[in-house]
């Protein structure tokens, strides 16, 4: 609430002089102010601008330091938690975060009045079985279609949002025969990637690959199997790399060597971001096959930290629904605070490098289409990893369709 968060505010001044007399760690200096670390990755709207404010309000310094993938973060959380090395305020993603809440106890909880502040859903996944709220939820990933709009009128295709929001809103089917009538219009590939498709598939799905009471059912689940099969017969031609993060990829966004994205709103940070001198970039109100979460994170201070307090302090203050809303403006993480989605503010944003496509009203329409929130167990990053493993094989014609699955079914096996 905003009586939370100013109580917040107003006891920063507090810790600010506590900070000053407290000793290093962290990149401190002993003799002044504390300087807390920021781990994140991708985009998470946090600029230098708005870690500025938050020292200036508090005294408190803060480093960003933001990994290239939620991959390499994930390896760095695990391989330090509980040992030691980590930043004092760590960003897990949603795709790892049940496996991060098998450590709870490594983790400071969220102060009790803080509680109440995110969507039910958020909220309840970062809660242990003890009841204590583990994490800070950031954003939620509702899913729209982002598209060239130069490319679309160059192709035959319709520009108008609305136009191509009916154009995506249908099967998956439907998509591929859009993309299909692309490529062949244009010889060029239609979306940016096999496995952003295999992401949005399996994000429509109740469960993907564990049961919520622990049983494994990844080989056997015949929707993963169908997922895959779509993917690698109609998506893979269509598409122009089998993953994102690459460094092409990245410069593709700027090329138009596609002209498809599926996206959360986390996305549009990282095209405007990597793409800022391109024009014709769009978002479509619709999304194949129904609704889709993609995405969407958490902040989590570890429990060995040198300035807990003061992490803390950070976290909260960065899933505030004053930040999440600014944070949206900055990249488009969409908000997960009750308030920040009641928000006028949020209901009338716009986004220039978007066509000035109305992107409060658009995402929030997504996030009233999602119907299914996929259960992600302990293994669900090490499943769906090697699954998409798996459909890079076939983009890169080392393996057939078959002979990768059956890998992929060998190598899970044994996790």
């Amino acid at each position: 609430s905003r009586r939370t968060m100013a109580a917040a505010v107003a006891g920063a001044a507090a810790f600010a002089l506590v900070a000053t007399g407290c000793s290093g760690g962290g990149g401190s200096d002993p003799d002044g102010p504390v300087t807390l670390t920021l781990a994140t990755f991708n985009d998470f709207g946090y600029t230098d601008e708005l870690l500025a404010e938050f020292t200036a309000e508090t005294g408190i310094e803060v480093v960003h330091n933001k990994a290239a993938t939620s991959n390499d973060a994930r390896a760095n959380y695990f391989q330090k938690l509980g040992s030691g090395g980590l930043a004092d305020v760590e960003a897990v993603e949603i795709d790892w975060f049940t496996e991060a809440m098998q450590y709870a106890d490594l983790l400071v909880p969220v102060a009790d009045d803080l509680k109440g502040r995110w969507l039910d859903w958020k909220e309840a996944s970062a809660t242990d079985s003890e009841g204590n709220l583990i994490a800070y939820g950031t954003d939620i990933g509702p899913q729209g279609v982002c598209y060239r709009s130069d490319l679309f009128a160059a192709a035959g295709l319709p520009t108008d949002r609305a136009e191509v929001a009916a154009l995506f809103d249908g099967s998956w089917d439907d998509f591929f025969e859009v993309g299909a009538q692309y490529t062949a219009a244009t010889g060029k590939p239609f979306i940016d990637s096999a496995n952003s498709v295999l992401q949005g598939i399996v994000n429509q799905l109740d469960i993907a690959y564990e049961e919520t009471d622990g049983s494994i059912v990844a080989t056997e689940n015949p929707d993963i199997k169908a997922a895959y099969e779509a993917v690698v017969s109609k998506a893979v031609p269509i598409s122009a790399y089998a993953g994102q993060w690459s460094e092409d990829w990245f410069a593709s966004l700027a090329s138009g060597e596609f002209a498809v994205m599926l996206c959360p709103g986390w996305m549009l940070g990282v095209i405007s971001g990597n793409a800022p001198e391109t024009e014709g970039w769009d978002i479509a109100d619709a999304f194949p096959g129904g609704g889709g979460n993609w995405g969407g994170s958490y902040l989590t201070v570890p429990a060995n930290g040198a300035h807990t307090e003061e992490a803390s302090l950070l976290a909260a203050w960065l899933t505030s629904p004053e930040t999440q809303l600014k944070a949206f403006a900055n990249a488009g993480t969409f908000p997960s605070q009750v308030e920040a989605l009641e928000s006028s503010e949020l209901a009338a944003a716009t986004n220039e490098y978007f066509n000035n496509a109305p992107t409060g009203e658009i995402l929030t329409s997504r996030a009233e289409a999602i119907t299914v929130a996929t259960f992600k167990g302990p293994k669900y990053f090490q499943f769906h990893d090697a699954l998409q493993n798996a459909v890079t094989r076939v983009f890169d014609g080392l393996e057939d369709a078959g002979t990768s699955w059956n890998n992929w079914v060998t190598e899970v096996s044994a996790f």
